[in-house]
């Protein structure tokens, strides 16, 4: 029997796999963080034989609200994935499975590996509407990838959208491969009637780093990019520098900032309530986006999220907040669940990265309501 993690976005700590009913894990760290959630490991042991894996000491880990009611995913392949048996009592997560191939993969969420984004990034290139730019590098060297969207012209809306700055909320890119199928194609009416009046910056993974290195929620030095927007830096932050630049010379008239949340079983946005220049029509256009979602997919709901922010007290560290309130802009992050959407529960698959990337779509399908209203 053996367990790994020496791949891309793997993270796991063996402390005992001598018998299969008494395998003992752990979750390491995100580097130069205390932050830890993510998992992603296989397993290669005897087909049809029962394994129960204990992953221990998660009452520590970033969010312990989240592994109730909870289940893993599991793959034999690395393209289904699927729910496993899996419970969570005193911080310790136990996963009862007996697997029916020799080699098994176990992860957090539906894993979304570099050279998918690589893919993804190539695969959006390839169309005459889109065109890919590097901003800039990450502290590990690699690209901070800009996807543009449409032919810029005057008088044309500015829309941003952003994902996976916690690289482990990997429904986010799912979500954005979603969204960028919708846009590119060349027979979709939304699309067109969007690549009409308005210009896509799409950023699909803000964190690389993080992504390979199996991080939850930061960068390579530790670092949780969603705190990093007031003021961020080529030291500790560039993906964050190099993308609000670029908002800056390109301008924005709406921004969606995609993540996933560890512990609520719903899909729901949080607003920009808090931000100083909130006024009237940043309320109308937050309702307008929100009552068009709700028409467009049930996966959506506005009765359960965050606690809305008190006037004049938004964190301007968010990304959310602190664009919202540079531009003047309606902005969103959206957030997705880890377990299963409860007001449409699927006990096989849970909410999943087939069920993110069609959120995406509908996400986009929804931006026509308010494209118009902007500015």
């Amino acid at each position: 029997m053996k367990i790994t993690s020496n791949f891309d976005s793997g993270n796991i700590k063996v402390l005992a796999s001598n018998e299969p009913l008494d395998i003992q894990l752990a979750i390491n760290n995100d580097n130069e963080s205390e932050f830890f959630q993510w998992f992603h490991f296989r397993l290669e042991s005897t087909p049809f034989l029962q394994h129960k894996m204990q992953i221990g000491g998660l009452e520590k880990s970033a969010y312990p609200e989240g592994w109730d009611d909870y289940q893993a995913v599991a793959s034999y392949d690395r393209q289904t994935w699927f729910r496993v048996p899996t419970a969570y009592e005193n911080g310790t997560l136990t996963i009862d499975f007996e697997p029916e191939q020799s080699h098994t993969y176990f992860a957090y969420f539906a894993p979304y590996s570099y050279e998918r984004h690589l893919d993804l990034l190539y695969w959006a290139q390839s169309h005459d509407a889109c065109e890919i730019e590097t901003l800039g590098e990450t502290l590990d060297g690699r690209d901070i990838s800009l996807l543009t969207i449409g032919e810029p012209e005057e008088g044309k809306k500015k829309i941003w959208i952003t994902a996976r700055q916690h690289p482990g909320e990997t429904m986010a890119e799912w979500f954005v491969e979603g969204l960028l199928h919708k846009l590119l194609d060349d027979e979709d009416p939304h699309a067109a009637a969007l690549l009409s009046k308005a210009v896509f910056y799409v950023v699909p993974n803000m964190n690389p780093d993080g992504s390979v290195r199996g991080h939850l929620r930061t960068n390579a030095v530790g670092v949780n990019l969603n705190r990093e927007w007031a003021e961020p830096s080529l030291e500790k932050s560039p993906e964050v520098f190099h993308v609000l630049n670029k908002m800056h010379d390109a301008g924005l008239d709406m921004y969606l900032d995609i993540h996933g949340d560890e512990a609520l079983p719903y899909n729901f946005v949080a607003g920009s309530e808090g931000i100083p220049s909130y006024d009237a029509r940043l309320e109308s256009l937050e309702n307008d986006f929100k009552a068009a979602l709700l028409t467009i997919t049930p996966e959506f709901q506005d009765e359960f999220g965050y606690p809305k922010d008190a006037p004049g007290e938004a964190n301007l560290t968010v990304a959310s907040c602190a664009v919202g309130e540079a531009f003047k802009a309606l902005a969103y992050t959206i957030e997705m669940p880890f377990k299963d959407n409860a007001n449409l529960p699927d006990p096989y698959y849970g909410w999943s990265d087939r069920r993110s990337y069609q959120f995406g779509q509908d996400t986009l399908a929804a931006i026509v309501s308010v494209v118009d209203k902007l500015r």
